[in-house]
């Protein structure tokens, strides 16, 4: 049995559970790095013309156009007292956890039926890129069939991540399901949950789906640990796409052939012949470059995500861009994050395999995203009872289409059974 962080009536073992792992209610408070923050974006300096440019297209990497545009919010249009007083409308704490201070937000419905549900982000985003979904998750919805369904939602930052710790050396995802499991059962108290996951949270949460398949009940992902099949893999297992799919497919095969380069960087050890930039050479060259950061953040931004982006139903605009950079600058975390690739080298994988689990799995395609799942390999991995298309939205989908992704998450609730 779990022990919870609701101190009610005279529970001092829980007191003393909580106060072993260190459990601190957090408050964000970055605002004395905010002058050096953007002296040095002022003092930055970039071409006055791109030598080379792309067209528009990003394969080349972000276009000095569109960091130009977004330099120039940072220093005029961007609050960072704003975004923070929103950030702290959440409530946070921190656990040490095997040794590792973890940051969760941690949001409760008032109905006492209310599903746990942990939501896992990856690379380059983090807990931010589900604050718009938080709240109305915890909010009642009625299904068709008249079902009440609401969630306690639960977003950590994983190990090396904004305010979670570093990492510990030789740590891979194993490890990171391991704290987030013993986060729900033994420091929320929750015996069975729910989980999303996306990029290296799919990782994360794929294996405690089937790591943990007497308490993950249910899980939801719009990218799994296995790489996307491609035209020739889909041909032979029979499977006609449509004309949307196709256009994902397509996206598919260009990401393979160069917008991966950058996990392949990340990822890297010197010698290897596949990549020029092992993760500590990215991480020290712009460990202190928060211009250098936004356009090495920015681009995966701005690349994988809707071309609509910042219009509705998008919650991706420059805002949020900058908000998840200045997060990354103001905590140190940009090479510790970037860490997950080099101490992960085999986490996404060729062969599609069964997760060890009755518990319903669901699956949402976005359109922009830059990998495409057909259902009939979805299956593949896990209890599929749902797998839905959306044409709004990419790689990001709780900023890239708020709406679509919060219907995503109450549709757990039609399967979860605890």
């Amino acid at each position: 049995m779990g022990f919870s962080l609701e101190f009610t009536s005279s529970l001092g073992l829980v007191a003393a559970f909580t106060a072993a792992l260190q459990v601190k209610p957090l408050r964000i408070d970055l605002n004395t790095e905010i002058p050096r923050l953007m002296s040095l974006v002022a003092n930055s300096r970039l071409p006055a013309k791109a030598l080379y440019p792309n067209g528009g297209s990003g394969e080349r990497g972000i276009e000095l156009d569109v960091l130009q545009e977004l330099r120039t919010d940072w220093l005029t249009k961007f609050d960072w007292d704003a975004q923070q007083t929103e950030l702290n409308t959440f409530k946070q704490f921190t656990a040490i956890i095997e040794g590792l201070n973890v940051h969760v937000v941690h949001e409760k419905s008032a109905d006492p039926d209310a599903i746990p549900v942990i939501l896992l982000h990856g690379w380059p985003s983090s807990f931010q890129e589900f604050l718009p979904v938080i709240k109305p998750l915890t909010e009642s919805w009625r299904s068709p069939s008249g079902k009440n369904i609401s969630f306690n939602v639960v977003v950590p930052s994983l190990p090396g991540f904004v305010f979670s710790d570093p990492a510990l050396p030789n740590w891979t995802l194993d490890d990171t399901v391991r704290i987030m499991n013993t986060l729900m059962v033994d420091v929320l108290g929750y015996s069975t949950y729910a989980l999303h996951g996306t990029d290296w949270g799919s990782g994360v949460g794929y294996a405690q789906y089937g790591t943990y398949n007497t308490t993950v009940r249910a899980a939801h992902f719009v990218f799994i640990p296995f790489f996307p099949p491609l035209a020739q893999d889909i041909a032979e297992n029979g499977i006609s796409l449509s004309d949307d799919e196709k256009v994902i497919l397509q996206r598919t095969i260009d990401w393979n052939a160069t917008g991966n380069n950058y996990f392949l960087e990340q990822a890297a050890k010197a010698g290897d012949t596949q990549a020029a930039c092992p993760p500590n050479d990215v991480g020290l060259a712009l460990y202190d470059s928060p211009t250098g950061q936004l356009a090495w953040i920015g681009s995966k931004f701005k690349v994988w995500s809707d071309p609509r982006a910042g219009t509705p139903p998008s919650a991706l605009d420059n805002t949020a861009i900058l908000t998840s950079v200045s997060l990354y600058y103001l905590t140190d975390s940009f090479l510790s994050s970037v860490w997950i690739y080099g101490q992960n080298t085999s986490a996404f994988r060729a062969t599609y395999a069964k997760a060890p689990t009755d518990a319903p799995l669901l699956f949402s395609q976005y359109e922009y995203n830059f990998g495409l799942w057909p259902k009939e390999f979805v299956a593949k991995v896990g209890n599929l009872v749902s797998y839905k298309f959306h044409n709004f939205g990419g790689h990001f989908a709780g900023l890239d289409n708020p709406p679509a992704f919060i219907q995503d998450i109450r549709d757990i609730g039609l399967y979860f059974e605890a």
